[in-house]
């Protein structure tokens, strides 16, 4: 049977608006987009991430809609106990049998570095808020992961630079024996050098070392003008303490190279006034972020530090991203990730370089004396502005593979 020109016609038309049809429709493996928060839940990096990461993210989804083009959007958490062993086949599990499409917070230097390896080989997306190590978007940047709150080039740019215009140009180390401890004093160092300043010693200690006090010792014995910490968690606090109680902080400075809000809350204005700190986010810096800050205490009975802020607005950068691809492909969602501006509290003209780095102002901040705070958790005064073009490693000097020269 021969069929007539008008209905071959028509036949070749819903053929083709069906074909169209089909090609339109969003492309999200398994009808879900899963997000894996993997943090320190019990360990003494908590307070920096854990129950405080998943809320924002949380928040993020929830504030999104909850779905992404028609599909539900999932999140999921785990505690990686800090062992990079259990965080890597966490990992694993999650990208291959739970079919999770982003992991994000990754606080710990040497998980978010075996974290972003395994991102890269599943095809999968992995973003940083928690780890602050540089490397994740210099020698071991990978075309799957983003470096997103801060990182120790920054830190130690905001820090050094602002010690050394006072005139504190001599200094000595204690360091944390950990990937994020050795970059911080690395990047520190060089900085320090680039500007006339002066190493004069350093001690590791190690990462759960509760008692500083021969490692203070030989700080204060150094007479170096700035006493600087590099290292993080309950670890950085107990030394902070340690050396308040030693006497350090009248002719030496104490300097805490990654300070976060609740540190400085668990040390006390009594212990911590004075300290110069350098952060991406405070949440009484302007009316945008008061109002999400106030969002996050009604949940967490806290006020919210940087990696807080940027878990929530990388999340709902992420989810952006997804739905302008039209598909959760971590290639394709990536590529919208780097080409979409970042406009929120969080940044103003933020951007995805290709070594994966989010570059956005950062800033110097001083704490309060106990005087001079007026409310709770009023703790910081503005110092300096950063600008994001030189708050970061400069593509110039990045030896990411990514990068064109």
């Amino acid at each position: 049977m021969k069929i007539s020109c008008p209905l071959r016609a028509s036949f070749a038309l819903a053929l083709t608006v069906f074909s169209v049809s089909i090609w339109a429709q969003p492309k999200i493996s398994d009808n879900v987009v899963r997000i894996g928060v993997l943090t320190d839940m019990s360990g003494q990096f908590s307070h920096e991430s854990g129950k405080g990461s998943v809320a924002a993210v949380q928040m993020a989804v929830e504030d999104f809609g909850g779905k992404v083009l028609g599909v539900p959007v999932e999140v999921i958490s785990a505690d990686h106990l800090n062992k990079p062993d259990v965080a890597l086949a966490k990992t694993r599990e999650w990208y291959d049998t739970q079919k999770v499409d982003m992991i994000t917070n990754l606080i710990n230097s040497a998980i978010a570095l075996g974290v972003v390896n395994v991102a890269k080989e599943r095809n999968r997306i992995a973003i940083v808020n928690g780890s602050g190590t540089s490397r994740l978007t210099n020698d071991s940047c990978t075309p799957n992961s983003v470096h997103y709150a801060y990182d120790t080039f920054a830190l130690a740019n905001g820090t050094a630079r602002a010690l050394l215009e006072k005139g504190d140009d001599t200094w000595f180390f204690l360091t944390a024996d950990y990937a994020f401890g050795q970059a911080l004093e690395s990047d520190t160092t060089a900085i320090l050098k680039a500007r006339n300043g002066r190493v004069v010693g350093n001690v590791k200690y190690p990462v759960e070392t509760s008692d500083h006090s021969s490692f203070l010792l030989r700080a204060q014995d150094s007479k170096a003008k700035v006493v600087a910490i590099a290292g993080s968690g309950s670890s950085f606090v107990n030394a902070v303490k340690s050396a308040h109680e030693f006497g350090i902080g009248g002719k030496q400075t104490v300097a805490g190279l990654l300070v976060w809000l609740t540190d400085v809350h668990s040390l006390g204005l009594e212990t911590a006034q004075g300290m110069l700190l350098t952060d991406a986010f405070y949440w009484d810096r302007d009316e945008k972020t008061r109002a999400w800050s106030k969002r996050f205490f009604e949940r967490m009975k806290r006020m919210p530090h940087m990696g807080d802020a940027g878990d929530y607005s990388s999340t709902m950068h992420y989810l952006n991203a997804v739905q302008a691809a039209g598909t959760d492909e971590a290639g394709a969602v990536m590529a919208k990730m780097k080409s979409m501006p970042i406009n929120d509290f969080f940044a103003t003209n933020g951007r995805i370089r290709e070594d994966g780095r989010m570059v956005h102002d950062m800033y110097v901040y001083e704490v309060k004396k106990p005087s001079e705070s007026k409310y709770a958790w009023d703790y910081y005064k503005l110092r300096a502005t950063i600008p994001a073009d030189i708050a970061f490693r400069p593509l110039s000097e990045s030896a990411c593979p990514l990068v064109k020269k």
